[in-house]
């Protein structure tokens, strides 16, 4: 990089719902200081940029590349490569990147379920000839061609060596503008990187450390959905039955879903010292539990416990919602291994 040259800054979207690229927009002013810091060169959702450009360009041409979205078809997976052979530093930036995220859901159901839910039996769909995508399809002018769908959704470390995580569904503006004042230091003014593999701005405790909300020891006889009860203000949402993941949630937020009264979702991945997020909410759920006494015999122990388990609806969705691809159960045996 010449001494006048700009650093060239990229992202992608792949499997992922956009909102990345708004949080990126949510900068405000500082988008304009991105701009004058940085040379866009690869950002498709903003400028009509190619797949052909980003090929034209030399290996390590990108000094970041901000990459959101899961791994869900050979086309994400394709551009996953490509960007990491063209760019020195690449982020997982935001959920799905991160840990697969709503994506990976998916991951406990099968392609073929997947496919027969979207394009079948769906009383929104008009397909009665009950056509599916194709990966290739022969058409008189030749061959046209779909990105394979794949049996499960991956997050990006599961594909390619990422530098750097930005968790959030999506990220805080103001987290994304001081990582890329990190990169920004460390391009122009020679300052050091963050450790490999760093999560970037985010803390190390739970969301729990941060939360407001006045704890006490409480147990808990069911679980409510939000419309189902009108939080007390100021008291812990777990304790009062609501699902809160605070307590296996990465903190970095400020706690802002307690804060008005839902229970964190968990979007920010597991605390430092935590394998598996969801694991670790059963954990602490397991320890409210009103569980009865020690004068109950065990069927009605067992009975009482299940009671108050069936209130939570899906307790896969619930807790592994934003974490699934990167968990230690990461999907459902389907037979077709990880393709």
């Amino acid at each position: 990089m010449g001494a006048k040259e700009k650093p060239k800054l990229a992202m992608y979207w792949a499997s992922a719902c956009g909102g990345c690229e708004i949080s990126v927009l949510n900068i405000h002013e500082n988008i304009l200081t991105v701009d004058e810091v940085f040379d866009i060169a690869f950002f498709p959702c903003i400028a009509d940029f190619k797949v052909k450009d980003l090929e034209s360009y030399p290996d390590g041409y990108i000094d970041v590349c901000l990459f959101n979205g899961a791994i869900r078809n050979s086309e994400n997976e394709e551009m996953a490569h490509l960007l990491r052979k063209k760019s020195k530093i690449m982020v997982a930036f935001g959920s799905c990147a991160y840990e697969g995220c709503i994506p990976a859901l998916s991951n406990l159901t099968t392609k073929e379920a997947t496919f027969d839910k979207v394009y079948l039996n769906n009383p929104s769909i008009d397909n009665p000839d009950g056509i599916l995508p194709q990966v290739v399809t022969k058409v008189a002018e030749g061959e046209l061609t779909l990105p394979a769908f794949y049996h499960t959704v991956k997050s990006l470390d599961q594909t390619i060596e990422v530098d750097y995580y930005l968790p959030g569904c999506p990220p805080e503006p103001h987290q994304i503008w001081a990582v890329l004042q990190v990169v920004v230091g460390a391009l122009l003014e020679g300052n050091p990187l963050p450790p490999a593999g760093a999560i970037l701005g985010a803390g190390i405790k739970s969301v729990c450390e941060e939360c407001e909300r006045e704890k006490s020891e409480k147990t808990i006889d069911r679980f409510y959905r939000p419309y189902q009860l009108v939080p007390d203000p100021d008291q812990c949402l777990l304790e009062q039955g609501i699902i809160c993941m605070g307590i296996a949630t990465r903190s970095g937020c400020g706690a802002l879903c307690p804060t008005v009264g839902m229970g964190c979702r968990g979007c920010y991945g597991p605390p430092d010292g935590v394998i598996d997020q969801g694991a670790k909410m059963l954990s602490a759920l397991a320890s409210v539990i009103d569980a009865g006494d020690e004068t109950m015999e065990d069927d009605e122990l067992e009975h009482k416990i299940q009671a108050v388990i069936d209130t939570i609806p899906d307790p896969a969705g619930t807790f592994y919602r934003f974490s699934m691809a990167h968990s230690i159960l990461r999907r459902v045996k389907n037979g077709k291994g990880d393709s």
